[in-house]
């Protein structure tokens, strides 16, 4: 019985994907839930396991091709592995469809550019005409308004024709190049070698997207420990060698007379991470679509401090986890948010949609940029519990391990800038949410306490709110709930 394998749902607002790796070949006896191939989004990497046990039969997208949300990957002969020998010729014969004709041609076309999108630029052609190719290896980049497609070889031999030059607007059936096929095109197929993972000494073949990124920001690929199946460099591997420190370079030569010319020369140019062009696409969203405000206030932290001095070696002794100041800010937030229920809702077209449950997003930054994992039901929660669940989401976050599934459903944000060293600053919305607390830097300051001017430990705190569905009152008396329950913790163990 043929099983097919598709794409899985990728997450909230994400509608398609590359195919990363493929870690299974037609003819493999495969198990239930075996690792099939990995998906690169623009957020995360996700896993596609198999769906059923059996002989994995055909692939349908290629490693480096883009796909949609249930799009087909590939299909299995579910049932004994018996079948395995059969079921490998014919997928063997389709994967070289020109093998065996002499002088036979294919063209090169346009692969599917996803829903609304009608034309591509070609950006970049990685081959010349005269190269020899093999399957699948990557020929040209297109680029769209929306994502860039990496286009593959759909079968091995020479390119003997580029119809589409760079700089080429084309639309979505047209015909890039043709590549010439026949005796000795199999053999051809060693070509796919000469890529970066041949010079890493190893003998698995790298993500497309990960050969890509070296050859465009001149990686060396043996300086970068992969991550992906038997050593396989990712792109995220790329990405974070690349943001890694560097080593201070050699004293520049004295500046030549400032001109065009010469400034071009000492400027780089990088190329946006699909995550980086997430992030600006989403907050620039949330900028044309709510009605963004921003309240203030300030919090003196001497309680909260005081508190966490007494008992942060207890706490550690017994729960095993650093008391830190997130646990009181999630609290207060959550005291909070149940007086204030808007700042917990969101607009769904003509209606608000009220949470009766906090899933609260703390937004965490990481080499490649900032993300928002999403603690679930944190008002059930305990101090203990959100401390823990704050520390493992992070590390998830900074080692790039963190699923789409953790960084859905938020209903409310905490933003601390202050680790960073800032005094106050207007976090923007994390789209759909409502409300988004800025967390900043304590700093000593002198303040009036009954007619004595004191020093105390302050934190200027900062609500940016959809003013859609939060009036003004309701976001002003949300900051100074938080604020008294900072300033007196008790007040979160009596509920008041």
């Amino acid at each position: 019985m043929s099983v097919e394998v598709r794409v899985p749902t990728l997450g909230e607002s994400v509608t398609e994907a590359t195919v990363a790796t493929w870690f299974k070949k037609p003819g493999d006896t495969v198990a239930v839930d075996e690792m099939l191939c990995e998906l690169e989004t623009d957020k995360v990497t996700v896993e596609v396991p198999s769906p059923a046990a059996g002989t994995f039969g055909e692939i349908i997208a290629a490693e480096g091709e883009t796909v949609g949300v249930d799009a087909l990957l590939a299909t299995l002969n579910a049932g004994d592995s018996a079948g395995a020998a059969p079921a490998a010729a014919p997928a063997a014969e389709k994967s070289a469809p020109a093998s065996d004709a002499a002088g036979s041609s294919v063209d090169v076309m346009v692969p599917t550019l996803g829903e609304s999108v009608t034309e591509a630029t070609v950006a970049t052609w990685f081959k010349a005409v005269g190269d020899t190719v093999a399957q699948d290896e990557m020929l040209c980049e297109l680029e769209t308004d929306k994502v860039s497609v990496e286009v593959p070889a759909p079968a091995a031999g020479t390119l003997t024709e580029i119809i589409a030059a760079e700089g080429a607007t084309v639309d979505a059936t047209a015909k890039l190049g043709v590549i010439s096929s026949g005796k000795g095109a199999a053999a051809s197929a060693p070509a796919a070698t000469s890529t970066p993972a041949a010079t890493s000494g190893k003998d698995v073949e790298n993500a497309p997207s990960a050969n890509k990124l070296m050859a465009e920001n001149g990686v060396d690929a043996g300086s970068i420990t992969g991550t992906g199946k038997d050593g396989r460099i990712m792109k995220d591997d790329v990405l974070k060698a690349m943001s890694a420190p560097k080593a201070a370079p050699a004293p520049a030569a004295a500046p030549r007379a400032a001109s065009a010319p010469a400034d071009a020369a000492r400027e780089e140019r990088v190329k946006m991470t699909k995550l980086r062009q997430t992030i600006a696409r989403r907050l620039k969203e949330s900028q044309n679509t709510a009605a963004m405000l921003t309240t203030y206030n300030e919090v003196d932290m001497t309680e909260v401090m005081s508190l966490r001095n007494e008992y942060k070696d207890l706490f550690l002794k017994k729960h095993g986890v650093k008391l830190g100041f997130m646990s009181f800010f999630t609290k207060a937030c959550i005291h909070a948010l149940n007086e204030v229920p808007e700042v917990n809702a969101e607009i769904d077209g003509t209606d608000i949609v009220y949470k009766n449950y906090v899933n609260m997003g703390i937004a965490a930054g990481t080499p490649t940029g900032l993300v928002v994992p999403v603690i679930r039901d944190a008002d059930g929660m305990s101090f203990a519990d959100i401390e823990k669940a704050i520390a493992e989401k992070g590390a998830r976050a900074r080692d790039g391990k963190l699923s789409m599934a953790e960084m859905q459903g938020g209903t409310f944000t905490i933003s601390n800038g202050g680790v960073y060293g800032s005094l106050m600053s207007s976090p923007i919305l994390n789209p759909p949410q409502s409300g988004i607390l800025g967390m900043h830097k304590i700093q000593d300051r002198p303040m009036a306490i009954n007619g004595q001017v004191v020093i105390r430990p302050m934190m200027y705190l900062a609500l940016s709110y959809d003013h859609r569905i939060v009036d003004g009152k309701g976001a002003v008396t949300f900051l100074v709930r938080v604020k008294e329950a900072l300033e007196d913790p008790r007040r979160l163990l009596m509920d008041l």
